[in-house]
């Protein structure tokens, strides 16, 4: 049963409508995969040595801080991390015990990458304490104890995947606990070092992580057993409708009902909830280039490149996504007498409304400099001009229907990897970051601020002409759109 399984899975892969991309982008993660295998290794070999130069102790270091390594795992796997995919409703009516249906699913997520890939740091990291004296015993028991409590967080992301609520207190917490110790108020590692710890000195202990592994997978069996159900788990969840009409909107006439919609989604859906999150957090990315706290980003072209990400992050995260975010009615909005032109305009005036609101909400920027906050406000201009056409233009090589339900893929997906989407994603980051350094190398940093802003006035100068070149694209697409919205898989 179990290869029927795996055959299904084969099949699927190989008749997808998106096959040739899948393929590209597979063999890409394999060169991907190869790398991060490789910097885990380096890690696991090299940090011992790397810590004991710093003048700390290796062990009790790595120990004070697994517990954030472990949080930190958690948060990936919650925004990265896809639950178990197997299409269970066509097995539900065959002659199938739903014990090997839901063993095969979760037992599909124990080899995801998210988990072995710890594998090549901590076996390194356990070798390389056993050849600096410690003992092998304790030194193995500590090692399987870490990767047993990293295959407990592969439970608990299932099980908190529609519990957002939860993850969110946690992340919460422990983002207390992170500030209380950065000011010395509070030192939560100093009691789970202990913890991690007694994996070392008594071996025995080992049992406790394979308790709570064998628990948690106990309780997630059991949750997607009860709730293998048409009418039950599988179905879909009705809320008691509300009306939010939002007439303050009528004002811009066809655009409203457009940007109402948007706004719904916004509000209502759990993947839209992640992509404001993001946006959210894009906000603070400026703070890796402009407290100069990473030497690599002291070149001054990434002030510019710092700028673009957090006047954009909505744009940036929302717009690549047009129009898969109306994936699940669009056969039908294409029947309606709705024009692409303003379908695309509703979208990029959103698009613009929230460049506005990231750079005003940016403006704490003011304390690292005026200058930094310039960068900013030009990242705003040429994202409003340029960048907001480009994510556009790019939506109509996008193929890839969005589950709302699920906020997985926040930043991306495997479907929507293909040569026209790069090629049309580059200039966004890259153009500006050019201009910037001709006019900054060449005339000063003042003139490569305007050399930016300038191209981004001009954008916008000419975004007639740019929708009618989008929307032509749009209109020959259509049908292919509408056809890959209509994959399951």
């Amino acid at each position: 049963m179990i290869k029927q399984f795996i055959t299904l899975e084969w099949k699927a892969f190989f008749r997808s409508s998106s096959f040739s991309s899948n393929l590209a982008l597979k063999i890409l993660m394999i060169f991907g995969a190869i790398y991060f295998i490789g910097t885990f290794i380096l890690l696991g070999i090299g940090s011992y040595f790397l810590i004991e130069k710093a003048g700390l102790e290796p062990f009790p270091t790595i120990n004070q801080f697994i517990i954030y390594y472990l949080v930190f795992d958690l948060f990936i796997r919650f925004f990265f991390q896809k639950m178990p995919s197997l299409t269970i409703r066509p097995f539900l009516n065959q002659n199938i015990k739903k014990n090997k249906i839901v063993h095969y699913t979760l037992n599909k997520t124990i080899l995801s990458f998210f988990n072995f890939i710890h594998w090549f740091f901590f076996i390194p990291f356990t070798i390389v304490l056993i050849k600096e004296g410690f003992s092998p015993l304790n030194s193995l028991s500590w090692g399987l104890s870490i990767l047993l409590l990293i295959y407990c967080n592969n439970f608990i992301a299932i099980l908190i995947d529609k519990k957002d609520i939860v993850f969110y207190i946690v992340a919460a917490i422990f983002g207390v606990l992170g500030i209380l110790q950065y000011y010395a108020v509070f030192d939560i590692t100093q009691y789970t070092n202990l913890f991690f710890e007694n994996f070392y000195n008594y071996p025995y202990t080992i049992l406790i992580p394979l308790f709570i592994l064998s628990t948690l997978y106990y309780f997630t069996f059991k949750f997607f057993k009860s709730n293998l159900y048409l009418d039950a788990g599988l179905s879909v969840k009705q809320d008691d409708a509300t009306t939010e009409n939002f007439t303050w909107l009528d004002q811009l006439g066809s655009l409203a009902t457009f940007l109402k919609n948007d706004i719904r989604l916004l509000k209502r859906n759990k993947r839209a909830k992640s992509t404001l999150l993001m946006s959210v957090m894009f906000l603070f990315y400026g703070l890796l280039f402009f407290t100069k706290s990473i030497e690599a980003y002291d070149a001054p072209v990434w002030k510019i490149f710092a700028g673009i990400f957090v006047s954009g992050g909505f744009l940036l995260n929302f717009g690549q996504f047009v129009p898969s975010w109306d994936s699940s009615y669009y056969p039908l909005m294409m029947t309606q007498n709705i024009t692409y032109r303003d379908y695309l305009s509703s979208k990029w005036w959103l698009m613009v409304i929230a460049t506005v609101i990231s750079t005003l909400l940016a403006s704490f920027y003011l304390y690292f400099g005026w200058e930094v906050y310039l960068a900013i406000v030009v990242g705003a201009i040429f994202n409003i001009g340029v960048s907001s056409h480009l994510v556009l233009l790019g939506g109509a090589y996008i193929k890839t229907p969005i589950d709302l339900t699920s906020n997985k893929n926040a930043f991306g997906d495997k479907k929507s990897f293909n040569i026209k989407t790069l090629l049309i994603s580059l200039p966004k980051l890259v153009l500006p970051m050019v201009v910037y350094a001709i006019g900054h190398y060449t005339l000063g940093w003042q003139y490569g601020y305007l050399f930016v802003a300038i191209t981004g006035v001009l954008g916008f100068t000419l975004k007639n002409k740019v929708f009618e070149l989008i929307e032509s694209i749009y209109k020959k697409e259509k049908y292919a759109t509408i056809e890959a919205y209509k994959q399951k898989k």
